[in-house]
C-alpha cells in the first residue's frame, strides 16, 4: 500500500472512529466496543472514494497535527450525538430520584455497574430513539458530507465549534427538567398530601404507603406523558443535526 494511501486511510479513520465513540449503540460492555471498530472501519472503507491524496514525503509533525485535529471533529460530532442522550438520562435521575427508584437498581447493560431502573429504561429508549427516528442516518451523512468541505488533515478547531457544543450542552440541563417536571410536581403534591394527612392523624403509620403511592404515581404519569418524548427527542435532533453541519462546515 502506498504511503500516501496508507496516511489518508489513518486520517479518516480517526475522524469516523472519534465519532462513533460517543454514539449510544444498545448492548453489554463486550459488544459495542468490537462494534464501534467494525463500524469505524467500515464507514471509512465506504468512504475510500473521499480520502485525500497525502504526499507521500509529509512530514511526522504534519501528520501528527492533521490526526489530531480530524479526531478532534470526530468527537465534536459525537459529543453533540451523546449531548441529545443525555438529556433522557438526566431526565431519569431527576424523575427516578424524587420517586424513589434510587432504592432499586439494576445492571447497566453499557458498563455493567449498579444503576438505577429508570436510568437503564431511559438510556435504552434513548438508544432505541436514535436508530428508530433516523439520527444515524442524518449524522452519518454529516460526517460523509464534512469529507468535502473539510478534507482530511485540513480542518481547524475554532471557537465556533467549541461554542455549538457548549449551546447543546446548555440544553441538557433545561430539557431534562422541562421533560422531568410533571412528574416532580405531582409528586411534591403526594407529598405536601400526606404530609397534611399525616398532620391531621398522627396514628397514621404513613411511611409505609409513601414510597408504593409516589412509585406508582411516577409510573402513571410517565406512561402519561411517554407520547411527548418521541416529539421532544425529534426537535433535540433536529437542532443536534443543524449543528454538526454547521461544524462540519456541510
Amino acid at each position: 500500500m502506498p504511503a500516501s494511501l496508507l496516511i489518508g486511510f489513518v486520517l479518516v479513520l480517526s475522524r469516523v472512529s472519534g465519532f462513533f465513540a460517543f454514539i449510544p449503540l444498545p448492548g453489554g460492555k463486550p459488544g459495542p466496543d468490537a462494534v464501534r471498530v467494525v463500524l469505524s472501519l467500515s464507514f471509512t472503507l465506504a468512504l475510500y472514494g473521499q480520502w485525500p491524496r497525502v504526499a507521500a514525503d509529509a512530514s511526522f509533525g504534519w501528520c501528527l497535527v492533521a490526526l489530531f485535529s480530524e479526531a478532534a471533529l470526530g468527537v465534536a460530532l459525537g459529543l453533540l450525538v451523546a449531548c441529545l442522550t443525555e438529556t433522557f438520562l438526566m431526565m431519569a435521575q431527576v424523575a427516578g430520584m424524587q420517586a424513589g427508584y434510587g432504592y432499586a437498581s439494576t445492571i447497566d447493560p453499557t458498563t455493567q455497574a449498579d444503576a438505577t431502573v429508570m436510568l437503564v429504561v431511559m438510556q435504552l429508549v434513548a438508544g432505541m430513539f436514535f436508530f428508530a427516528m433516523g439520527m444515524d442516518r442524518e449524522i452519518l451523512r454529516v460526517l460523509a458530507r464534512s469529507l468535502e468541505a473539510h478534507p482530511p488533515g485540513w480542518f481547524t478547531p475554532s471557537p465556533a465549534s467549541g461554542e455549538a457544543i457548549i449551546h447543546l450542552a446548555a440544553g441538557i440541563f433545561s430539557g431534562a427538567v422541562r421533560l422531568a417536571l410533571p412528574v416532580v410536581a405531582l409528586l411534591t403534591l403526594v407529598d405536601l398530601a400526606l404530609a397534611l394527612i399525616g398532620r391531621l392523624n398522627a396514628q397514621l403509620q404513613l411511611v409505609s404507603l409513601a414510597f408504593p403511592a409516589k412509585m406508582l404515581v411516577a409510573l402513571v404519569v410517565l406512561a402519561a406523558v411517554a407520547a411527548l418524548y418521541p416529539r421532544a427527542y425529534a426537535a433535540g435532533m433536529r437542532e443536534a443535526v443543524r449543528l454538526a453541519a454547521h461544524l462540519a462546515g456541510s
